[in-house]
């Protein structure tokens, strides 16, 4: 049995305990550990509405009603792993680059260890020092992102190039990440003009709108992940707009017209057979969450990527 595994509740009560991931052991080690997973409470990336840094702490609450045994993937997960949650990587609020320093500083030591890392948002913009500690251990990565936007604009206002609209960008200019190898997904919404989806494609990355995405099945949708990032290393991006606002409502920049959460989980669900080394969910904003609907479907996407990492360490 792995070292580290959940509370039982069958033995003692879901609602008992501090709030961890799936009630998880709190602790701060990379010794027999194969998942982290960090809290990010980093909002003051946001451009519309924040209120994110309080996502990690929603999405752990939300967390204690997952179960050990994914039905869809046929995998135990906390028999194959042993994770921890990691607590949270400190942060500076409204001051982005000094956060920014901070968090690839806690997450660092965790890739150097070959730990996976599953880290809850917090904007969009603590993507980029997730991938500049994990990219320093593992080099270049394939991105598989979903999201209804492409997070690759170059700045706002009047120059300002770290936001949550900006990330990706970043990415590629620091050799973080190969868009060759990388998937955009579920991309919609009013934009700018054309050229905001065209861009991703001239740098070189698979961009399929909502539309596109929804014609095609799971698992055409995984054959394409599969073959796109091949044998290296992939890091899971999933910001949970990609979701329709129905489904997802607690988050700051909502796009009408998504998937469901039926859909966008099959479409994960779809991603088996990838070398995954880091992932995050971010975006969830409790506030403007009625009944816990976001955060449960975050700490559900949350565990459907552990649900991956299992299945491929069982196959190996």
């Amino acid at each position: 049995m792995p070292r580290y595994q959940p509370a039982d509740s069958l033995a003692s009560p879901r609602f008992a305990g501090v709030r961890t991931f799936a009630r998880l052991p709190c602790i701060q080690t990379t010794e027999d550990v194969d998942v982290a997973v960090v809290g990010l409470p980093f909002d003051t990336g946001a451009t519309f509405k924040v209120g994110a840094r309080f996502g990690p702490e929603a999405i752990r609450s939300a967390s204690v009603l997952l179960r050990p045994y994914n039905p869809e993937l046929d995998v135990h997960v906390f028999t194959t792993l042993s994770c921890i949650d990691y607590g949270d990587a400190p942060v500076v609020p409204g001051f982005i680059q000094e956060s920014h320093a901070t968090i690839a500083a806690t997450l660092r030591p965790l890739a150097e260890a070959r730990v996976v890392t599953l880290c809850l948002g917090g904007d969009h913009s603590v993507a980029l020092p997730e991938l500049r500690a994990l990219a320093a251990v593992h080099g270049p990565l394939a991105l598989v992102q979903f999201d209804s936007h492409g997070d690759l604009w170059d700045s706002y206002y009047g120059g300002q190039k770290y936001t949550h609209g900006t990330p990706f960008r970043r990415a590629v200019e620091e050799g973080l990440i190969l868009p060759e190898r990388s998937v955009q997904l579920g991309m919609r919404g009013p934009l700018y003009g054309r050229e905001d989806l065209q861009m991703a494609r001239d740098m070189g990355f698979t961009v399929l709108t909502t539309t596109e995405l929804l014609s095609r099945s799971p698992h055409e949708i995984g054959d394409l992940v599969r073959a796109r990032t091949g044998d290296g290393p992939v890091f899971l991006s999933f910001d949970i707009d990609f979701f329709d606002p129905a489904y997802a409502p607690g988050t700051g920049t909502p796009e009408v017209g998504g998937p469901t959460s039926f859909q966008g989980l099959a479409y994960l669900r779809a991603c088996t057979g990838v070398r995954w080394i880091g992932g995050d969910v971010v975006e969830v904003l409790p506030a403007l969450d009625h009944g816990q609907i976001t955060a449960h479907l975050a700490a559900q996407v949350g565990y459907e990527f552990l649900s991956l990492v299992a299945l491929a360490r069982q196959g190996s």
